[in-house]
C-alpha cells in the first residue's frame, strides 16, 4: 500500500489533463508495431515514443529474457532477484511511453533466460531451444497482431549472441505465424494465424562501447523524421525515449541529449505480398486509421460509412481538447458508429478487422472515462497468503457515469464479498483459500491500460447511450506468498577443512523454524535464542545446504525490492544456510579497507573468510588515515557510483606509493574511469567490451607468472581453482597499460586470440596496484572455492 506522500506524488506527476491528452493520442491510428529484443533495456525507446505519441500507434515490446544474468549498478540483487527488479524496470519504462510488454522468457528457471553474455547466436538458440523461442514469438504475433515488427539489433558477428538469436527468431516466426498449420495448439487459447505486413531492420550499426558489428548495416529504405516533438512535455521524442530508458536504472540507462533530431533510418527487409521498396512513410500500404479500414474490399457500404463517420468524430474529439464534455459526447458518437459497423459486418470482415475495432473501442472507453472521472483508485489492505483475508477499497468519482458498476477481477477459486458501500466508494473482503498457489514472480505481460496482476477491477458506467468499460489495477498488486518470512543471519558460512568450526551460531529473523533439513552427519541445537549448527568432525570440501522447515514446508524469505524509480515488487527466495568447506589460508597481517558501490558483495565475502575488513566512508576517503590499512579494495563500478571515491584518487595514489596495496575490481569505461588519472599508472579498459571479455566460464587459464606472490601466497593457485566457475571468466579487460603492469594470466574464448588483461599488477613506489577484470564477485556469490582462495591472495599486504 502506498503511503500518503507517495500517493500524492503519483497524482501530481500524472495530472488529469495529461492523462486525457495521452488517452486521446491513442485514437488516430489502428496500427500496431512490435519491437523485439533480448533484455529489458534493448527496446528502441525513442522511435517507439514517436510512433506512439506522434502517430498514435499501439506499441508492443517483445522481450525474451528478464535480464537476470546481467549486472546491477544499484544494489545487491543478482540472479532471480535481479530479474524481478529488471521486470519492474521494464514495466516502468513501458508505462512512460504507453507500451505493452510481451515477455517470452519467465525467469531463471525457464529455458529462455539470461544466462550471461554470449558471442554466438547459434549457441544461444541451442541453449534456449530454437523451436521453443520461435513458438513463443509466433504466439506473441498472433496475440498482439502487429502490422510492423522491428528488431532492435542486427544478426551480425560482433553483436551479443542473445540479440542475434532474437532477431533471427523474430524473422523465422513471421511465416509460421501466418500458417494455420503451424502450432495448432494456439487455437485452444483463442489465437488464430496472423500475417505481419512489414519486417524492418535498423539501418544503423549496433556498434558502441559494448558491441562491434563486423558487417555494415543494410541500406536505408525509409527515413522517419518527426518535426515538432511531443506536445505535452515539449521534449523531442528521443528525449522522451531517454526518460523511458532512465527506468532501467540498474543498467545505468537514460542520458540527457541537447537538441536531438527525431530521425531514424529503417531497412524494409520483408513485406507481405510484395517486394520491399523505398517508402515515404512507415504507414505506406497499411490501413492507418478507421477511414482506411472503411475502404476494405467487400465491406458493406453501411459499415464502411459508419467507420468513416467514426473517424470524423475521433478527429473532432481530439480537436476539442481540453473540453471534456465535447470530447466525451463526440467519442460516444464514434463508439456507437464503430459498434454499428461491427453489427453490419459478415464473418470474413469481422475476422479481418475485429481486433482493430475492439481495440479502438477499448481506447475510446479509456478516453471517455478520463474525460468524466475525477478519481479512480483501488487500494489493497492486508498481506496475501493462503488462508488470508484481505480487503480491497475502491474509490470512483465519476458522476457523469450512470449505473456505475465495480466488478472485481480475481484468480479462480478466490472470492470477493462486498462489505460496505457509500457514494463513490465500495469495499470488498477477499478470501484466499488455503489451497491457493503463490503468485508468479515474473508476470507474462504488461498492459499500460490495466488488467495486470492476479487481481484488479473492471469499472462499467453508462454514458451517451452505451456502456463504457475500463480496467483498473490496484495501487500495489495482490501478491499471494508464504504466510511467514524467515531469514538467516548469517546465510553463508565458510569453514576451513583443516580446522572446521566446532559450532556455527545462526540467528533466525522473522518466523521460527519448527525443524531443519540437513545433510547426514550434521547436528543442530538451540542455544539461548539462537541455533548452533555442528558440522561433521571430518567435513568434505564443497557446499552443504541446511534448510529451515516452517509449517511442514521449506521456509522462504520474502523481501520487497524497492527503489524510487519502480513500483515495489515482492521477491520470494528459499531460506537456506550455505556452508562452504574450503582449504584456504589467509594473508598474515592484512587490514583491508573496502570501498563498495553497492553493486557487489565482496566486502561481505571477505568477512565470511575471516578477514579484517572496514567499509570506508566518505569521511574516511576524504580525511581518514588510510595508512592503517594494508590493502584497499575498490568494488565494481565504484568509481562511477561514488563521487567521494573519484575525489580521493590522489590519496589512493599516495597510499600505493607509501606501501599500500590497491586492488580495483572491474569497471566499465563509462564508470568514471579515466585511464590516465583513476589508476596510479595508465590503464585503459578495452572497448567495445565484446572484444575484451571471455564468456566461456570453463575457458582454459594460462598462468604467465607462476612465481607471482598473488598466485602463490598464501594459497598456491592451481588448475582446480579455475574449475566450477559460473557464467563467464571476466569482462572489461585492461587493453592498454603502463609497462609497469605485469600480466599474470592469459585466457580466451574458443577460436579467439589470447587476452592478457584479466589480472595485472604493478609495483609502484613501495606499494602495489592490482587490477582484476575477472568476474570474481559473481564467483564469490556462487561460492566457487577457487574464487575465495584467489581473493585471499589478492588482498595480501605488500
Amino acid at each position: 500500500m502506498l503511503d500518503d506522500h507517495s500517493r500524492l506524488a503519483r497524482a501530481v506527476h500524472q495530472p488529469a489533463l495529461v492523462r486525457l491528452h495521452r488517452a486521446l493520442s491513442r485514437l488516430p491510428s489502428v496500427l500496431t508495431v512490435m519491437n523485439t529484443g533480448a533484455h529489458p533495456d534493448d527496446e528502441m525507446n525513442g522511435i517507439l515514443a514517436a510512433m506512439r505519441f506522434a502517430y498514435g500507434m499501439r506499441i508492443v515490446v517483445a522481450c525474451s529474457t528478464r535480464g537476470e544474468g546481467g549486472q546491477n549498478a544499484l544494489g545487491p540483487e543478482r540472479g532471480g532477484a535481479l530479474g524481478a527488479l529488471r521486470t519492474a524496470e521494464m514495466e516502468e519504462a513501458a508505462r512512460r511511453i504507453d507500451a505493452d510488454v510481451a515477455w517470452l522468457g519467465h525467469g531463471p528457471d525457464d529455458p529462455v533466460h539470461d544466462f550471461g553474455f554470449s558471442k554466438n547466436g547459434d549457441a544461444t538458440l541451442r541453449r534456449w531451444g530454437e523451436q521453443r523461442m520461435i513458438e513463443r514469438l509466433v504466439q506473441a504475433y498472433r496475440q498482439y497482431r502487429p502490422d510492423i515488427v522491428i528488431p532492435t539489433f542486427l544478426d551480425v558477428p560482433g553483436q551479443h549472441g542473445h540479440h542475434r538469436a532474437m532477431t533471427r527468431a523474430a524473422e523465422t516466426a513471421l511465416a509460421l505465424a501466418a500458417d494455420p498449420a503451424a502450432f495448432p495448439e494456439h487455437a485452444e487459447r483463442g489465437l488464430t494465424s496472423w500475417q505481419v505486413s512489414k519486417f524492418y531492420l535498423p539501418a544503423w550499426s549496433g556498434a558502441g562501447y559494448a558491441y562491434d558489428d563486423e558487417l555494415p548495416p543494410p541500406p536505408a529504405t525509409l527515413s522517419i523524421q518527426v518535426i515538432g516533438g511531443d506536445p505535452v512535455t515539449g521534449l523531442a521524442y528521443k528525449q522522451l525515449g531517454e526518460w523511458s530508458r532512465a527506468a532501467h536504472a540498474s543498467q545505468g540507462m537514460g542520458v540527457w541529449r541537447d537538441n536531438p533530431t527525431d530521425q531514424w533510418s529503417l531497412h524494409l527487409k520483408l513485406q507481405a505480398g510484395a517486394s520491399p521498396d523505398h517508402e515515404r512513410d512507415v504507414r505506406d500500404h497499411l490501413p492507418a486509421n478507421l477511414r482506411d479500414l472503411a475502404g476494405t474490399l467487400g465491406l458493406a457500404e453501411a459499415a464502411s460509412a459508419a467507420l468513416r463517420y467514426a473517424q470524423e468524430h475521433i478527429d473532432a474529439a481530439i480537436a476539442a481538447f481540453p473540453d471534456r464534455r465535447a470530447i466525451s459526447e463526440t467519442l460516444g458518437h464514434a463508439a456507437r458508429l464503430i459498434e454499428e459497423a461491427q453489427t453490419g459486418m459478415d464473418r470474413s470482415a469481422r475476422d479481418l478487422l475485429g481486433h482493430r475495432l475492439d481495440r479502438k473501442l477499448r481506447e475510446i472507453d479509456a478516453a471517455i472515462f478520463e474525460a468524466n472521472a475525477n478519481t479512480a483508485r483501488a487500494v489493497l489492505y492486508g498481506v496475501g497468503h493462503p488462508g488470508a483475508r484481505v480487503e480491497l477499497d475502491v474509490a470512483v468519482d465519476a458522476p457523469s457515469l450512470a449505473n456505475l458498476k465495480v466488478v472485481p477481477r480475481l484468480p479462480d477459486g478466490i472470492e470477493a464479498t462486498e462489505v460496505s458501500r457509500e457514494s463513490g466508494r465500495v469495499r470488498y473482503a477477499i478470501t484466499i483459500p488455503e489451497t491457493a498457489s503463490y503468485t508468479g514472480q515474473y508476470p507474462a505481460t504488461f498492459d499500460p491500460m490495466g488488467g495486470n496482476g492476479p487481481a484488479g477491477l473492471r469499472i462499467l458506467g453508462e454514458i451517451h447511450g452505451r456502456t463504457a468499460t475500463i480496467d483498473l489495477d490496484p495501487e500495489v498488486p495482490l501478491t499471494i506468498g508464504p504466510q511467514q518470512s524467515l531469514s538467516l543471519d548469517p546465510a553463508v558460512v565458510i569453514v576451513r577443512t583443516d580446522a572446521p568450526a566446532s559450532g556455527i551460531r545462526v540467528q533466525t529473523l522473522g518466523a521460527e523454524p519448527t525443524n531443519w533439513q540437513m545433510p547426514q552427519g550434521w547436528t543442530i541445537r538451540r542455544q539461548d535464542n539462537d541455533w548452533m549448527i555442528d558440522p561433521p568432525r571430518e567435513i568434505n570440501p564443497g557446499v552443504s545446504t541446511l534448510t529451515p522447515i516452517l509449517d511442514g514446508r521449506p521456509a522462504s524469505t520474502i523481501r520487497t525490492i524497492a527503489y524510487p524509480h519502480i513500483r515495489p515488487t515482492a521477491f520470494i527466495a528459499p531460506a537456506e544456510l550455505k556452508v562452504l568447506a574450503l582449504d584456504v589460508a589467509l594473508p598474515k597481517g592484512a587490514r583491508i579497507g573496502y570501498v563498495g558501490g553497492g553493486s557487489d558483495n565482496v566486502g561481505t565475502h571477505m568477512r565470511h573468510l575471516g578477514l579484517d575488513v572496514t567499509d570506508l566512508t566518505e569521511a574516511d576517503l576524504k580525511a581518514g588515515s588510510l595508512s592503517e590499512f594494508t590493502t584497499i579494495v575498490v568494488g565494481i563500478f565504484a568509481f562511477g557510483l561514488r563521487r567521494d571515491l573519484q575525489a580521493a584518487t590522489g590519496r589512493l595514489h599516495r597510499f600505493v606509493e607509501e606501501s599500500g596495496h590497491l586492488v580495483t575490481l572491474y569497471h566499465r569505461p563509462t564508470d568514471g574511469w579515466d585511464p590516465d588519472r583513476t589508476p596510479p599508472r595508465r590503464l585503459a579498459i578495452g572497448s567495445p567490451s565484446l572484444r575484451w571479455r571471455v564468456t566461456d566460464p570453463s575457458a582454459p587459464v594460462t598462468v604467465l607468472e607462476p612465481d607471482s606472490p598473488l598466485l602463490t601466497s598464501p594459497n598456491k593457485i592451481e588448475s582446480s581453482d579455475w574449475q566450477g566457475w559460473d557464467k563467464e571468466r571476466g569482462l572489461y579487460f585492461a587493453a592498454d597499460y603502463d609497462p609497469a603492469y605485469e600480466e599474470l594470466l592469459s585466457l580466451n574464448d574458443p577460436g579467439e586470440n589470447p587476452l592478457k588483461g584479466s589480472l595485472i599488477s604493478a609495483r609502484i613506489g613501495r606499494g602495489r596496484h592490482t587490477h582484476v577484470a575477472l568476474v570474481l564477485h559473481h564467483q564469490l556469490d556462487k561460492l566457487v572455492p577457487g574464487a575465495f582462495r584467489l581473493l585471499a591472495n589478492l588482498v595480501q599486504p605488500v
